[in-house]
Parts: structure tokens; C-alpha cells; sequence
């Protein structure tokens, strides 16, 4: 159950007050356990207790399931797909329509939408969620067959429809249903982007999971317009604007999960193509602990973002995790006597506890301007989502001259490549030199399945493109994934990050005022110990995390 809501709830009903309700938020955040077992361990409520009093909130009714056999008129009243999405199970047929027990009875969305999605009355009740889940694998059958059987009944009933009307169809039914599946599938998959793209003669939906895309089985032709349509209405966009590109954002329930989705639509020659970008904000939790750094990148992180001064600098090319990287470092620092500013196009993550500007160049609210507003806002650490251009990363500098630590983003090849980037905007060597205290560069690969990782011995021609002779091996091992269910055949499952820290020291800070190329830079780093993205690529291989074609691929 959703712990705020819950919480709400006590508060409103002065069970507890709103310092207990600080607490109790706080301790299942941290722990990660349901609110249900920590107020019965505090002795604040017993579970059944707890359960009646949301049934007199919602005005429904309190079931105990256990042993609980539906009736099988019952079962087939919600497909197998809707009751996953919705965490929903039937019970019985009631005077005033359908009475079904919820997981999280008290968010009063999910029960429109679901009244919606079935075109029929229902009267929401309470039950133990880890019933309701029982009961939803046991009459709706494994998680695969029951998506794979609501999208085939979903196209069945869609293809009865004309495609004449998109927006009275995008608020159908099976539309709706439609749609929610295609969610619902894509973040069960970890997806981290849905692509919606139409063509001449047929509609594409794709969805991208640790970087590579994958096709879902494509919905009736006819009917693009329409399911557009239902993502510009989940998303609040304007419906009858299809000439221009529009910005929204879409926040639901999936799974006990809060997800936000980002919307972007983009006028084709075909129809509007639309990506959703899932900011799936349990990925927030991810703290400097669990980026799994090398040992000596950890330790040198963890002292830099404690001084009271300088530049640190994440840099890569699009989606290398620095944002991930940034917020890992945010969350490390964001403790009561510290004040954290953000500037971000756009904000991502909500995060507890740090003031968050989302930069909108529409209207002159620039990283430029924010930034200087910040220095007025009396702030210790400051996060510029990117230093795009030569104010920006002047006001950067000052910042840090007068007394704040500051966080930003680059993109360029390497560590050394985002020194030279600040000189080359125009920014005075000696400053660079005398703020900066260290760059991050990263990227982002694949991770070897855990089910299907096996061993193999590479050929001398790939180990040549590593730089490796079969005689530099020693007792190494090389793996790679055959393939199996859990990764969709792919053999790989999950990212890791690869990292090369290149650390201020003073010969570099010499080189550096001497205006010295990117190559000179690096090559000083190195005879000073840095270690590569290619050589931490190597010992991501020899542990046995990814492939050396993944490590070729982004090295």
C-alpha cells in the first residue's frame, strides 16, 4: 500500500500526528517494508484495524481472502492483463456493480481508471495485498501468458474498431486497455524508453531495454491515431495539435511502483511519433554504493564531494548514467545542514530535501540565469544539469571562487576531453586549473545474464582488437549469455558503468594553464596512474560482468 496515503489517511483521522507521520514515511522508505507491518511493529494498529479503517474511508467493504474461490463468471469480469496493471481482483457482483479488492485502495485514480477500462460500475473494497496477489496468480496464470492473452483479446476487440474517430476511440474501452498493457509490459521489461512510430503501412512500437530496442507486437494499422490520441490525453497535451512537437508528462501506478513517464511528440510524414521516457523514480534509491565504482574512484568521490569548494565534472555521451552518477553523489551529501540546489533540463527526480529548478530556455530561464539566482540563495552545493555555453560555465568558476562545491555534466569522448571543452568555450586556462577539481568520465553497458551466463575462450582476432595475445590471459575467463527466457534471448540483463577519473593533481594543473591538447592531458593522467574506460572495461571482463563486444562497442 502506498505509504503516503496511508499516513494521510492516520493524520486525518488523528491516530497519529503529522511528526509520526514524518517518521513512519521515513522508516518505510529506508527499510523498504510495507507501512502495514511497521504500524502493527510500533503497536500504532493492528492489520485488521488498519483495513477497516480504510473500508470506512472509501465506503466499501473489509474482506479476509483467504481460501477465497471466485466464481468463475467472476474471474473473467476483468481481463487477465487489466487485473496485473491494476492490482485488482474480483470478488463478487454487488447491487451497485462489480465489488473488486484493490492494493492500494485509497488512490482513487486507479479505481476511475479501471471502471474506465471496463466500461462498468466498480465498488472498490479492501483485502491484504499479498492475497490479492496470491489470488491474481493463481486465476490469471503466469505474468507472460496472461500479457500475451490480454493483448491478443485487446487486438481483437480494437480491430472492431473504424479508426474514423481517434479521439472519442482514445477514450474506448479497449483503447484504453490497449494502451495501459503496452505500459505496463514495457516497464515490467525495465524499459527505459516506449517509442510509438508511425509508417505508411504499418505501426511500430518499440521499447528500449538497457540500451537496445526491442518490437512489441504491433497493434491494427487504423487504429495509430487513436492510440496517440490516448497518450496525449493521459499526458494532458492538446489533442487536435498535430503540426507541432508537444512536451507532457504522464505519473501512474504500476506494480506498487510510482512512474513517471516523460512524453514527447514529434510530426511525421506518417502521423505523430511519440517516445515516452520512463523515469521509474525507484531508480532514485541508486546510491554511490550500488554504482559498483572501483575501489579507489569510490574513495577519491566520496572526499571530493565533501569539500567546500570546486568543480566536479560527470562527462559521456547521452545516456552514460552521469545524471545517475550526480544524483548518487546528491544523495550522499543531502543531509539537514546542507543546502542543495539543482538546476536540470528537466527535472527527473523528485528528491526530498533539494530545491529543484527545471530550466526552460522558452522563456529566458536559462542554466546561465538560474545559476546566477542560485548565488543569491545562499546554497553550499550547486548541480547544473549541463554547462552548455561560455556563461554558464563562467558563472560555474565564480561560484566556486567564492565558496560553493559544484556539480555539472559534459558531453565529450573522455575525462581529459571535457578540460580542453571549458578552454575551448572560452574560459581562462588559470581558472580552469584553479576550480576544477576532478572529471568522471563514463559510459554504459550491457550486463551478462545471471540465468544464462556461460564460459567460452575468444578468438585470437578479438582478443587483438582488446590489444590481448592469447599469452596475456594467464587464468582469466571469458563469459557471454547464451540466451535464455529472463533476458528475451539477448544474454544480457542490466547495465554496469564503466569509469576513468582524471584527478586535478598538480602537473596537471601546469599542463592545463599551458593551454595542452586533450592527448597531452591524458597521457599525463595515465603516467599518473589513471586508469582507462578501455582498461576498466578489461576488468569489468575478467570478472565476468560483460563481453568484450560490449566493452569494443563503447571503448
Amino acid at each position: 500500500m502506498n505509504a503516503d496515503s496511508v499516513a494521510d489517511l492516520l493524520v486525518a483521522r488523528e491516530v497519529i500526528d503529522s511528526d509520526q507521520r514524518d517518521d513512519l514515511i521515513f522508516n518505510a522508505e529506508q527499510s523498504g517494508r510495507d507501512i502495514v507491518d511497521i504500524l502493527e511493529e510500533f503497536q500504532i494498529l493492528q492489520k485488521d484495524q488498519l483495513y477497516n479503517l480504510i473500508a470506512e474511508d472509501i465506503g466499501g467493504q473489509y474482506f479476509d481472502l483467504e481460501g477465497y474461490q471466485p466464481p468463475p463468471q467472476v474471474v473473467a469480469a476483468i481481463p487477465a492483463g487489466t487485473a496485473r496493471l491494476h492490482e485488482a481482483m474480483p470478488i463478487q457482483f454487488g447491487e451497485e456493480g462489480l465489488i473488486v479488492a484493490l492494493a492500494n485502495p485509497l488512490d482513487p485514480q486507479a479505481l476511475e481508471e479501471l471502471g474506465f477500462s471496463l466500461g462498468q460500475t466498480v465498488v472498490p473494497a479492501v483485502a491484504p495485498p499479498h492475497q490479492i496477489h496470491e489470488l491474481i496468480d493463481r486465476y490469471y496464470g503466469g505474468n507472460a501468458e496472461s500479457m500475451n492473452d490480454a493483448l491478443a483479446q485487446l487486438q481483437r476487440e480494437a480491430a472492431a474498431l473504424t479508426g474514423d474517430d481517434a479521439e472519442g476511440e482514445a477514450n474506448s474501452a479497449p483503447i484504453i486497455r490497449y494502451v495501459d498493457l503496452v505500459l505496463y509490459q514495457a516497464i515490467r521489461e525495465q524499459a527505459s524508453d516506449i517509442h510509438f512510430e508511425p509508417f505508411e503501412h504499418d505501426f511500430k512500437i518499440r521499447y528500449r531495454v538497457d540500451g537496445a530496442l526491442y518490437e512489441m507486437a504491433p497493434p491494427p494499422q487504423h487504429l495509430k491515431a487513436a492510440i496517440i490520441s490516448r497518450i496525449k490525453v493521459m499526458s494532458n497535451l492538446n489533442i487536435a495539435e498535430t503540426r507541432v512537437p508537444q512536451d507532457g508528462r504522464i505519473m501512474k501506478t504500476i506494480g506498487e511502483q510510482p512512474v513517471d513517464m516523460r512524453v514527447s511528440t514529434l510530426p511525421t510524414a506518417h502521423g505523430e511519433s511519440v517516445v515516452l521516457r520512463v523515469l521509474d523514480r525507484s531508480n532514485v534509491n541508486l546510491d554511490l554504493e550500488n554504482l559498483n565504482l572501483p575501489e579507489n574512484i569510490y574513495e577519491y568521490i566520496n572526499d571530493t564531494i565533501l569539500k567546500p569548494n570546486g568543480i566536479f565534472i560527470c562527462t559521456g555521451p547521452t545516456g552514460a548514467g552521469k545524471t545517475t552518477t550526480l544524483y548518487a553523489c546528491l544523495r550522499k551529501i543531502n543531509t539537514i545542514d546542507t543546502k542543495l540546489l539543482t538546476a536540470e533540463d528537466p527535472v527527473e527526480y523528485d528528491i526530498e530535501g533539494i530545491m529543484q529548478v527545471p530550466v526552460n530556455e522558452g522563456i529566458g530561464l536559462t542554466f546561465a540565469r538560474v545559476l546566477r539566482a542560485f548565488l543569491r540563495q545562499d546554497p553550499d552545493r550547486i548541480l547544473v544539469g549541463e554547462m552548455r555555453d561560455l556563461e554558464t560555465a563562467q558563472i560555474a568558476i565564480q561560484a566556486s571562487l567564492t565558496g560553493h562545491l559544484v556539480f555539472s555534466t559534459l558531453h565529450t569522448n573522455d575525462a581529459a576531453g571535457a578540460v580542453t571543452r571549458l578552454i575551448d568555450m572560452g574560459c581562462e586556462p588559470f581558472l580552469v586549473a584553479a576550480t576544477l577539481e576532478a572529471v568522471l568520465g563514463q559510459r554504459l553497458l550491457r550486463r551478462i545474464c545471471g540465468e544464462c551466463k556461460t564460459a567460452y575462450q575468444p578468438s585470437e582476432a578479438i582478443l587483438g582488437q582488446l590489444g590481448l595475445r592469447l599469452s596475456d590471459i594467464g587464468g582469466n575467463v571469458f563469459h557471454t549469455g547464451r540466451g535464455c527466457e529472463k533476458c528475451n534471448d539477448t544474454g544480457y540483463r542490466g547495465r554496469q558503468g564503466l569509469f576513468e577519473l582524471l584527478d586535478m593533481t598538480d602537473p596537471i594543473r601546469e599542463l592545463v594553464t599551458e593551454r595542452a591538447s586533450a592527448v597531452v592531458l591524458k597521457e599525463k593522467a595515465i603516467e599518473l596512474g589513471m586508469r582507462t574506460l578501455r582498461e576498466d572495461g578489461l576488468r569489468n571482463i575478467f570478472d565476468g560482468i560483460t563481453t568484450i563486444e560490449e566493452v569494443l562497442k563503447y571503448t
